[in-house]
């Protein structure tokens, strides 16, 4: 039996030479495929993990707000806030309701009763849901310096801010609730000073967050007064009391002197999304990461706006519903804060009589409450 002869190396060159080619030829047409997939993927992982948050202009502290929770809270790819330049706390109420896009906004609590009872958005109650109450926005009244009280504001022209604008809105209805009627303009507050300077307006009105950057560099001497704003027994249902200092607006105010005012509550709020949506999931991610991070007083620090000292967490906004991921965290802390009370009380029991731990020094009661914690994580190795 004659065996077949042998391939010469030049065939087997080119058979192997044909057959990487083909290879290549398949990674060549794969390759595109597969980064593409791979773009998609990374696109889709930065989207999911990417929320927005409608806040305010220069003037306010809105926008100086939405930029702490990015510096605070921004994680690379596994969480991002993108603050959003708003027209203030009317139309943002209404972009977190309408826009596309638009994950959580910051308001006043009053206005969201407001826009309720004008209506023109719906089922709002049902779909608007509060995350935290943030702050206290004070009222900035500004006049000319030949107005020395509020009532001298009847039939004049008053700036009221933006159109949509949360000081618009507010500013409404509180000179309602004062018996005052003026000719309301709309100005941004840089036009507004402008207009008080030729004798076109006789005052302007700022609801923010004290200290207010348009607000600071004003002064007396330019023919600026800041205007007291009485705590009228009208306001109180909805409004809060206020003052205002000389270091605050030292331009505005002589050394050791006040001006009273009133404040309204700053609120972050949300679409009240179905909990099995990848968009209340999202939402979800935001405040498992933020309420921590308000706890441990990373907010409080500088260099973000001191306005984050006032946020209360659990305070209630009446009338209206928490968005459900906050409402669970809260209860999950007060279940944990309780269960954390019980095993201090056990600690104590272990070390000595209650009686003894109440006339501790304080030096004292941090070595005990330091020796609690390393007791307290042998118990939860040890079970």
């Amino acid at each position: 039996m004659m065996r077949a002869p042998l391939p010469s190396l030049r065939h087997l060159f080119n058979s192997a030479t044909r057959i990487a080619a083909g290879v290549l030829a398949v990674i060549a047409t794969l390759a595109p495929a597969l980064a593409q997939q791979q773009q998609v993927r990374t696109a889709d992982r930065i989207n999911a993990n990417t929320l927005t948050v409608i806040s305010g202009n220069v003037n306010g502290t809105y926008l100086s707000i939405a930029y702490d929770l990015s510096a605070v809270l921004d994680d690379g790819d596994n969480l991002r806030i993108l603050p959003v330049i708003g027209k203030g706390g009317g139309q943002n109420v209404v972009d977190v309701r309408y826009l596309k896009g638009i994950d959580l906004g910051i308001t006043q609590a009053p206005l969201l009763e407001q826009l309720r009872r004008a209506g023109g958005l719906g089922d709002i109650h049902e779909k608007i849901a509060y995350i935290a109450k943030l702050f206290n926005e004070e009222m900035h009244l500004v006049v000319r310096s030949d107005i020395t009280s509020i009532e001298q504001l009847q039939g004049k022209k008053v700036n009221f801010s933006d159109v949509g604008s949360g000081t618009q809105l507010s500013t409404r209805n509180i000179f309602a609730l004062l018996g005052l009627k003026v000719e309301e303009v709309n100005l941004g507050q840089a036009d507004a000073f402008e207009a008080m300077k030729r004798g076109e307006v006789a005052a302007t009105v700022l609801i923010a967050g004290k200290p207010a950057g348009a607000m600071a560099k004003l002064k007396l001497t330019d023919g600026f007064r800041l205007l007291p704003v009485p705590y009228a027994k009208a306001l109180q249902q909805s409004y809060l009391p206020s003052e205002f200092a000389a270091e605050e607006y030292p331009g505005l105010i002589e050394p050791g002197q006040k001006v009273p005012s009133i404040a309204v509550s700053a609120i972050l709020v949300a679409y009240n999304w179905p909990k099995d949506t990848d968009r209340y999931q999202r939402i979800a991610k935001f405040i498992n990461a933020f309420f921590p991070r308000v706890q441990a007083g990373d907010f409080s620090k500088a260099p973000r706006h001191p306005k984050w000292r006032e946020i209360n967490l659990t305070a209630v906004v009446p009338g209206w519903n928490r968005f459900p991921a906050a409402e669970d965290w809260l209860q999950r802390t007060r279940a944990q804060a309780s269960s954390g009370r019980e095993n201090f009380q056990k600690f104590l029991e272990t070390r000595q009589k209650p009686s003894d731990a109440t006339a501790m020094s304080a030096a004292e009661r941090t070595r005990l409450f330091e020796e609690f914690e390393k007791w307290n994580q042998l118990r939860a190795t040890n079970r």
